[in-house]
This record gives C-alpha cells, structure tokens and sequence, in this order.
C-alpha cells in the first residue's frame, strides 16, 4: 500500500498526456496549474482522486489531468460528485465548472450540495461570459455588457457568488484569481484539505470575449488579516463590501456533512454499503 514517505509527486504527475484547447493567454490555464501545484503538495494519490465537471470552457479540465474524470452535462456536475463521495467516501472528489454551469442552468444544484455540506471542492471558473458558444451575457456578467444576447447592454445585476455560497450554508469559501496562481493554489490546497462543502471562487476572465485581467487586477484586494474565519456574518459582509473585490478565505467552519449524518443513521460506513448491495440488487 503506499504511504507518503514512499511516493513523493510534482505537478506534472497530475497532468495527463491531452493537451490543453483552451484559446492562449485564458485564465483556466492557471487554474488548472493552481490545482495541479495544490495536489502536488497534498501528495493526493491520482487512484483516488476524480474530478466532476459540466459543460463549458472550463469543464474541459478533467480532460486534462490524470486523475478519474467525469464530464457531465451542464449544469448537473454536482449530482454527479455528490453520488461518487457517497458511493466511495475515500475518493477526493473535485467539481469543476463555469458561472454558466454553476449559476444558471445548475444554480439549484448548487445550493443544495452547499446546504447538504457534500464533502466535495468545488472550483467555479468564473468568466462573466458563456465563453464556449462564443459570448453571450452569463449571470455575472457586469451591468451593460454588450454580448451577442444584449446588443443594447445588458440589463441584468450580476450575481454574487462568494455571497449566495455563504448564504446557502457552505462551510469553506474563498475567492482566487488566475493571475495570482501561487495564492489560487494555496485556496485549493485548502478546499480539499476541509471536510465538507468547500467552494472556492476562481476569477478567471475569457481573454477572446471578455478580457477582464487588467480591471480585475486594478479591483482586487486581500482580506483584512484580522477577519474573523469563523463568522458567516463578516464574511457576508466583506462579499457585499463596495468598492472591495476581496481575495482570500472568506469563511471556514467545522460542521457535520451529510456522510456523517447518513453514518450516524445507517449505523456505519459497512452498514450502509450493505444497504446499498441490497437495494442495487433489487434493480439487477
């Protein structure tokens, strides 16, 4: 059985043979480099790692590490995660996805698997923009934002997402940027080492529809170092802040999952893995 004083990994250990197709200089790039640098510290066994993700730019990403991939239509990646944790608690399960995937189409999965506490990472790439049917208004896109759907500008307010992942009850969020891959992959590190729901929020901007490095890097800021972790109430108020677009964990918090309630329940991990026999046999 390995051990790790045994095998000691890099990142390129967790890169498969398939070459990235997103288009030069895109943010998704560097996430996939923060995620690689964050398994490789973690020294995360690939045989036991599997990697979710729906449809869109970003969702491509499984395609490129070596590791169990699972690409699944848009906007049900965290249904899919949520069976592979319960079906096989000692995988580490990573969720992958856009804005698109994550907050419209697949916005009532979200919140249900942070409520849940499913004890997944989930990285959302955002864009502000549905960048592989080449560019329409996505829901975070900036007010008056001319795409192929708003010639005109668009109409809508874009939504939060560090805000509605606080809201909705996840116990581990933070916000990142692609162009601060080492500080990405310090958050990632530490999603995946939390036990429970961890979302982190990966500002990733489409260098072909809506480049938005250079206003992103004139906005963003750390948090506070006297932020309290350990208060959803701070940590609301730091995601609404105006004028502040902050980097960094925004709350962290220990808290039962739905595994462990489903544990207390069936009686054990043994018990329930019987029950689950039994009732697969009944479809047989």
């Amino acid at each position: 059985m390995e051990t790790m004083a045994t095998v000691v990994r890099t990142k390129a250990d967790y890169r498969s043979p398939n070459k990235p197709t997103w288009c030069p200089g895109c943010g998704d790039f560097a996430v996939l480099d923060a995620l690689t640098r964050a398994l490789a510290s973690l020294n995360v066994d690939p045989a036991k790692l599997a990697v979710i993700s729906g449809i869109g730019c970003s969702s491509r990403l499984p395609i490129f590490l070596n590791a169990y991939g699972f690409h699944s239509v848009h906007g049900r990646a965290l249904p899919v995660a949520t069976g592979v944790k319960l079906a096989n608690p000692e995988l580490t399960v990573l969720v992958v996805g856009g804005d698109g995937d994550g907050l419209a189409i697949g916005a009532g999965h979200t919140l249900h698997a942070a409520r849940r506490n499913v004890d997944v990472t989930y990285i959302m790439m955002d864009n502000s923009i549905y960048g592989l049917t080449k560019g329409q208004a996505s829901p975070t896109s900036q007010p008056l934002l001319k795409t192929g759907t708003t010639p005109f500008g668009n109409l809508d307010q874009p939504m939060n997402p560090v805000m509605l992942a606080l809201a909705v009850g996840a116990t581990f969020v933070a916000r990142g940027f692609a162009a601060r891959v080492e500080e990405l992959a310090g958050l990632i590190q530490q999603g995946i080492e939390h036990r429970g729901f961890s979302f982190i929020h990966a500002l990733s901007p489409c260098v072909t529809f809506n480049n938005t490095f250079k206003s992103l890097a004139e906005r963003v800021t750390p948090l506070p170092a006297d932020h309290d972790l350990t208060s959803r109430g701070a940590a609301l108020q730091r995601a609404v802040e105006p004028g502040h677009l902050y980097l960094g964990v925004f709350y962290k918090v220990d808290k039962a999952g739905i595994y462990d309630r489903i544990q207390t329940i069936t009686g054990g991990a043994e018990a329930s893995r019987a029950e689950l026999r039994r009732v697969m046999e009944q479809f047989a």
